[in-house]
């Protein structure tokens, strides 16, 4: 019996993977603020920078914002956010529950840790900004959809940029404690004005540009620029941006598990939450 128990042990287990992310759906599902939450804030910014984008557009004529590039840059961002929060907000309920040393002493992998976060993550996105982007058509007449393949691209760097930035800042909260939450909800507006969200590379000062063109984003909001002004598919954009994802997110894994490491001499596990 010993040596089942060391074997299933020592491989990943899909069985408590799933037994982590039910857990996470029943708090969800018993909370309807959470649910409201998670569709609230991308339906308030889509009707902001919506209307911002039809004021502007017939304002001035640009072609630019009658093309969409206002909303569809904040679908966009709020994909980044949303993906890096949803990943935060679903460790930091263990956090919370005083529930993560129990969990990091159990036989649990800190790989299917994360593999629950990042599922997690896309489920939290499908249901705050599925129902958004559906809003976006019928008032804006904007269909993120009918981008088709690029609506893919451009998903997947985001969310692979979410989640590392969602991997660093759980990392710090275990080794740092809850002095460190805030960082869940703030750290990403740093990259917002450095990956050009809502404007070109070329409008930053010289000396920040070769730093936006260091933030994978910074590929995907200039890629979405060009699709919906020069109906351009900037396939080398989104390869640039995928090959420095992959750099971050494995940078993000190593300084997860040292941070990890960290917490776990320093004892502040068993603290988390006193």
């Amino acid at each position: 019996m010993s040596t089942e128990i060391y074997s299933h042990n020592e491989g990943f287990s899909f069985t408590r993977v799933g037994a982590l992310i039910l857990r996470y759906t029943y708090l969800l599902r018993s909370s309807w603020p959470r649910l409201l939450e998670l569709v609230y804030w991308p339906t308030v910014q889509m009707l902001t920078w919506g209307f911002i984008q039809v004021y502007v557009a017939g304002a001035s004529g640009r072609a630019a914002f009658a093309a969409g590039t206002l909303i569809g840059a904040m679908l966009l961002w709020d994909v980044l956010f949303r993906s890096q929060l949803g990943f935060s907000v679903s460790f930091l309920e263990e956090i919370w529950a005083r529930n993560i040393g129990n969990l990091l002493m159990s036989p649990m992998r800190p790989s299917e840790f994360i593999a629950a976060l990042i599922i997690m993550s896309l489920v939290r996105l499908a249901i705050g900004l599925g129902p958004v982007a559906v809003m976006a058509t019928m008032f804006f007449g904007f269909n993120y959809f009918a981008l088709g393949i690029s609506a893919a691209l451009f998903f997947a760097n985001l969310v692979l940029t979410g989640w590392a930035v969602g991997l660093v800042v759980s990392g710090l909260v275990m080794r740092h404690g809850l002095g460190a939450e805030s960082l869940a909800w703030t750290v990403m507006f740093v990259l917002l004005p450095l990956t050009s969200v809502y404007y070109p590379v070329t409008v930053l000062p010289s000396w920040l540009q070769p730093i936006a063109w260091c933030l994978p984003p910074t590929y995907v909001f200039e890629g979405l620029r060009a699709l919906l002004i020069d109906h351009n598919l900037r396939l080398d954009l989104m390869a640039e941006a995928f090959a420095l994802n992959v750099g971050l997110f494995a940078l993000a894994i190593l300084a997860f598990r040292i941070l990890l490491e960290k917490a776990r001499e320093a004892g502040s596990l068993m603290q988390m939450g006193e």
